[in-house]
């Protein structure tokens, strides 16, 4: 009403003007002709005016506010209607969008495209498709929209034949399939409508390096990549995605240092690759450097810190990053949650791994499996059992990855029985498929517990072959047991999957050392001079002081060696002292 009563307004001191006019310039102007041309003019000016101001409403969510504009407009044009139909679903007020639609005195394409486009983002595609069939004309719009629908839920054929069907198309067209191609690891394809593309953009580009990317052809991203006319961020961020994923740390950083921009999802990249690779110290340090330049962390950011963290086993950086998701409110985010539940168990502060748990208002079957998981490594079987049961009882149904970290809980406390009852729960009541993980853990528990026979039996009754992780767990009883037997029948399993592996040799060397049969002991170490195999190192790692100690053994390096070594002798004296007699401790020349 305000704005009507404006314009009549304007309208009224227009005319007095003109009459002015008139009487000065002795030309004569009729207001009955004059007065409908100005309100065509004014309604004109208004519906263009309504229509911006109905726009700007649903773009800052007042949605009510909109509809009471547009009820009180004494004049509407196709773009009121289409711009209150395209606000309600955007919105996520599809219904009412929907009726709108059906409302509609006239409609015109862009009225069909907004309802396509509407039903594609509630994920209703057939309704969608119901509309592209009925429209009385379509445009490139219409198409594109359509493919993007069925893009969007993986139904990539129907998506191609209506790009084959098209009239004509453009490079929104191409890119739109080149990348439902990649996604569903159709590559080939995606390449052959590359080629035959008239004229690419930036995009076009970017989505065929990521799709190699994505489906771990690192090299033709790469060759692609070199032949890119003009590169973006986007696709520089590909690449250094795909060169962390090989490992290729360094050709990573050269890509991130040689960007003059970086975006957030750049800075990312190059954090989560150092934090995948275990290198945890140059995440942290990137991560610094991100926030000294005034970038906030993001979700992503965070989770790949607190990986990181859980990588170096350091607690104090872990808090650190704990402090940062409080501060910027991202505490409620289940996969920071998730990521703390890990870092604070890698760290050893299991409480508050439970406490990291508890304050999740919403767990999901990750959060669930993460807190079992937890515990299992701490060896606390019976928290573990206990999350397990309270998951089932609030709703969540185990998953292998759940049935795996309970099964570990109760072999690492030797629990044999509850450990089958577990298995048979996993795969007769869940329908659970066994993978070589959950008959590891088994073969581990029944070869700890003496049962060697039965964890053979196990393994031959396997519905696939046993990897090197099974036939290991029976070696290492094996040693335990003084089985040679089973223990040189592991051995050679072992070596058969990986022969360049030193383990088997080392643990069947010294099974053999234990029995007193020295000629086997010599042709062990004579076999692994022969293939060149070498003794991997073992090492061992704990945060003192806020900082992270190594320590490999026979290394004598360390600055504190000669204090460590006091210690160890003093504990050794007190275990003597206590009658732990199975001490076995090799001291080096420089004690």
């Amino acid at each position: 009403m305000m704005l009507m009563l404006l314009g009549l307004m304007m309208l009224l001191r227009t005319t007095a003007r003109l009459n002015i006019l008139s009487s000065v310039s002795g030309c004569y102007y009729e207001p009955q002709r004059l007065v409908p041309s100005l309100l065509k003019l004014f309604s004109t000016h208004h519906v263009y005016t309504c229509n911006v101001k109905i726009g700007s409403l649903f773009r800052a969510g007042h949605i009510e506010a909109a509809r009471q504009l547009f009820d009180e407009m004494p004049q509407r044009d196709l773009v009121t209607w289409n711009a209150l139909v395209t606000g309600y679903w955007k919105n996520g007020y599809f219904q009412e969008s929907k009726s709108l639609f059906e409302s509609m005195p006239l409609r015109n394409v862009v009225s069909w495209n907004s309802m396509v486009a509407g039903c594609v983002e509630n994920g209703m595609v057939d309704e969608a498709f119901g509309y592209f069939r009925a429209m009385p004309e379509r445009n490139i719009a219409s198409w594109n929209a359509m493919i993007s629908g069925f893009l969007k839920c993986d139904r990539v054929e129907e998506a191609s034949r209506l790009f084959v069907e098209m009239p004509c198309r453009n490079v929104i067209s191409f890119t739109a399939m080149i990348d439902g191609y990649a996604k569903k690891g159709e590559v080939e394809k995606a390449r052959a409508l590359f080629d035959v593309m008239q004229h690419k953009n930036a995009v076009s580009w970017t989505v065929l390096i990521s799709g190699y990317v994505e489906n771990g052809r690192f090299d033709e991203a790469r060759e692609l990549y070199k032949q890119m006319p003009e590169k973006n961020v986007v696709a520089v961020t590909a690449m250094i995605t795909g060169c962390c994923r090989e490992g290729k740390m360094e050709d990573a950083r050269v890509l991130f240092d040689g960007m003059q921009f970086k975006d957030d999802v750049c800075w990312n990249a190059m954090i989560t690759g150092y934090a995948q690779n275990g290198r945890g110290e140059e995440a942290l340090k990137l991560h610094s450097q991100k926030l000294k330049i005034g970038l906030h962390p993001d979700n992503w950011t965070l989770v790949s810190v607190l990986m990181a963290c859980s990588t170096l086993a350091s607690l104090k950086d872990g808090r650190q990053a704990h402090v940062l998701i409080v501060k910027h409110g991202l505490e409620s985010n289940v996969s920071i949650s998730n990521a703390l539940i890990t870092m604070y168990c890698r760290c050893g502060a299991i409480l508050d791994s439970e406490l990291a748990f508890k304050q999740i208002e919403s767990p999901d079957l990750v959060s669930w499996n993460t807190i079992v998981a937890a515990f299992a490594q701490h060896g606390l079987y019976k928290k573990a059992l206990a999350f397990f049961n309270q998951m089932r009882v609030s709703g969540f149904e185990p998953d292998g990855i759940t049935f795996l970290s309970v099964l570990s809980a109760c072999a690492r406390v030797g629990k044999v029985n509850e450990s089958m009852d577990l298995f048979d729960s996993m795969v007769n009541k869940y329908g659970i498929s066994p993978r070589s993980e959950h008959y590891a853990c088994l073969i581990d528990l029944l070869s700890r517990a003496g049962q060697l026979e039965k964890a053979c039996k196990m393994i031959q009754e396997m519905p696939f072959e046993a990897d090197f992780g099974i036939w290991g767990a029976l070696l290492a009883a094996s040693s335990v047991h003084s089985n040679v037997e089973i223990g040189e029948l592991a051995a050679k399993n072992m070596l058969d999957l990986d022969p360049q592996s030193s383990g088997p040799y080392v643990i069947l060397s010294n099974m053999y050392a234990a029995a007193g049969k020295w000629n086997d002991v010599a042709r062990v170490r004579s076999l692994m001079k022969k293939h060149g195999v070498k003794k991997q190192q073992a090492y061992s790692w704990i945060e003192i002081g806020n900082k992270v100690q190594n320590f490999v053994g026979g290394d004598i390096s360390h600055p504190d060696v000669d204090n460590i070594h006091l210690v160890l002798k003093k504990i050794s004296l007190h275990m003597a002292a206590n009658n732990f007699t199975d001490i076995s401790v090799s001291w080096s020349s420089s004690c």
